[in-house]
């Protein structure tokens, strides 16, 4: 992936490396917020065997906007790769080895819709082009 000066991305540390065992690409990056962790993506921490459904009144104006913020850094990044297809992985540090909980697959769009938080241990295949029809 390309640098993104609005968010934060480096090369996997030696103790992150077990992740890649997710993941079918061999090149597999850390990608940060605007926090430099993952905290600023728009997220949902799992309760009770599942993840709460966000409504946009029960967040401030600032929430929504540093939200939106990093939904669009986030989509530029991922577009700038050329790539059809991006897996995404929102782990705790210290979990790389840990199956996730879901596994979804979702357009490019769906980012940048207000209602769409990642899943916390959500591994994402993000279609970057859709299919041809």
């Amino acid at each position: 992936m390309k640098e993104s000066p609005d968010i934060y991305v480096q090369s996997l540390a030696e103790n992150e490396e077990s992740i890649r065992t997710h993941f079918n690409n061999s090149e597999v990056q850390y990608v940060g917020s605007t926090s430099g962790c993952g905290c600023d993506f728009p997220n949902v921490i799992q309760q009770n065997g599942g993840w709460p459904i966000c409504e946009d009144d029960e967040m401030d104006s600032e929430q929504t906007a540093s939200d939106q913020f990093n939904r669009e850094a986030l989509v530029r990044l991922l577009q700038s790769t050329g790539e059809d297809a991006i897996e995404l992985y929102g782990i705790w540090a210290g979990n790389y080895a840990k199956e996730p909980s879901i596994r979804e697959e979702i357009s490019i769009e769906s980012i940048l819709m207000p209602e769409f938080f990642f899943k916390e241990q959500g591994f994402y295949r993000v279609r970057l082009q859709e299919a041809a029809q």
